[in-house]
């Protein structure tokens, strides 16, 4: 196998340098807050597993970039509001990567810094299905 021209950590550490990175005690303070969308980008499995943060919206990563496009089939409009999206994923690397896409895609937002493990451990509300 050739060596990768990046890493993924590479790959997430450049990410973090250029985007709005969200303190998971902010989120906690703010995410009841109706102008801010907190947008869950994990496995469906990961969210039945482990639950969600109440009031937040299952956008799964493979799907984001076609969601939040206004001229794509597959667009959500709650992603046409304006509001404030912070994206997570459990450990913040994926909402990383996906939120500096979207950033190049002309879309505003930002990420949970430490992803939904960190949530829980600070004591974050989780809901389970």
């Amino acid at each position: 196998m050739d060596k990768l021209k990046i890493s993924s950590a590479r790959m997430v550490a450049e990410s973090r340098a250029r985007i709005e990175e969200v303190s998971t005690e902010e989120l906690i303070e703010k995410h009841r807050d109706p102008d801010w969308v907190v947008v869950d980008i994990r496995d469906v499995r990961e969210r039945q597993r482990s639950g969600f943060i109440p009031g937040s919206f299952h956008a799964p990563r493979g799907m984001v970039e076609f969601w939040v496009d206004p001229e794509s089939p597959y667009f959500r409009e709650i992603f046409g509001e304006d509001k404030k999206y912070v994206f997570h994923c459990a450990s913040g690397w994926r909402s990383a990567l996906t939120v500096a896409t979207l950033k190049d895609m002309g879309f505003r937002a930002a990420h949970l810094k430490d992803g939904f493990s960190d949530w829980e451990k600070k004591g974050g509300p989780v809901e389970t299905a």
